[in-house]
């Protein structure tokens, strides 16, 4: 079968259209994730969208919907238990651990098939049918306009917190609502890259992005090309030899992410 046969696939269309719509998502949040230095709530966030994931499988229902629920239920314990800064890191290490372990147990109880197990963790685009394609749009719409209704004061407050509490900007409610929106994210990512991988899809363009431009907007114009690239360029390449998805997607993100680095320091010298 050519490549362009196998583009004329049902799974593949699906897939493809799933990671252009993951790749705005990601691309848009990403930035704002980067100068709010929530890296590592990423990561424990898809640990609990990883857990919701495997409660959807064992329980035999959508596995979109349960990572959802699990990404929110760990977007709302962050915000709630991690008030205080000093307290963030030690809070997601608890709640990542706690994801990883009821995820594996819950995946030791599951009967069916193993692909299924091991696509909750590194992706799998043949599992991405039609409802989970309907799921990801609806939530990334929704995502996208209540960040484009709350971007104004939450840039304020991620660049300049203290600042942004003196003015009256509630700092603490916008830090919960991002959250929400970066589980949500996360989940979506989930399905094409697995919990293991998502930071290629949600940090590592943002962070290439911010290497070489200090314009909010450039940063975030470039974050979504490098994302779209990562993601619909690692499905492209992993058909014709068949090769893991989420591998050659976190490979050309991290090469875009080389390549970024050196262009910056490049401008730091001339500089």
């Amino acid at each position: 079968m050519t490549f362009l046969d196998l583009l004329e696939l049902d799974f593949v269309q699906t897939a493809l259209i799933a990671a252009a719509v993951l790749g705005l998502v990601a691309g848009v949040l990403g930035p704002l994730v980067v100068t709010r230095k929530m890296a590592f709530a990423v990561h424990g966030t898809s640990e609990l969208a990883f857990t919701g994931g495997a409660a959807a499988l064992l329980l035999g229902i959508g596995i979109g919907y349960g990572a959802l629920a699990g990404s929110i239920i760990a977007a709302v314990l962050l915000g709630v238990l991690s008030r205080r800064e000093s307290d963030r890191d030690s809070v997601i290490g608890a709640i990542l651990a706690f994801g990883l372990g009821m995820g594996i147990l819950m995946l030791s109880l599951y009967k069916g098939k193993a692909t299924n197990k091991f696509g909750l963790l590194t992706g799998q685009i043949v599992g991405v049918d039609s409802t989970d394609l309907k799921l990801l749009v609806v939530s990334s719409v929704a995502v996208l306009a209540v960040l484009a209704f709350i971007y104004r004061p939450l840039f304020f407050a991620s660049v300049d917190p203290d600042v942004a509490v003196s003015r009256g900007v509630p700092v603490r409610g916008l830090s919960v609502v991002f959250a929400v929106l970066v589980g949500v994210a996360t989940a979506l990512s989930m399905q094409v890259v697995g919990a293991l991988l998502v930071l290629a899809l949600m940090i590592t363009p943002a962070a290439a992005a911010m290497r070489v431009t200090a314009s909010p907007l450039r940063a975030t114009l470039l974050s979504v090309v490098f994302a779209e690239v990562a993601a619909v360029g690692g499905i492209l390449l992993s058909l014709q030899p068949g090769l893991p998805v989420s591998a050659l997607v976190t490979a050309v993100s991290f090469v875009i992410y080389l390549v970024c680095r050196g262009v910056g320091a490049v401008r730091r010298r001339s500089a």
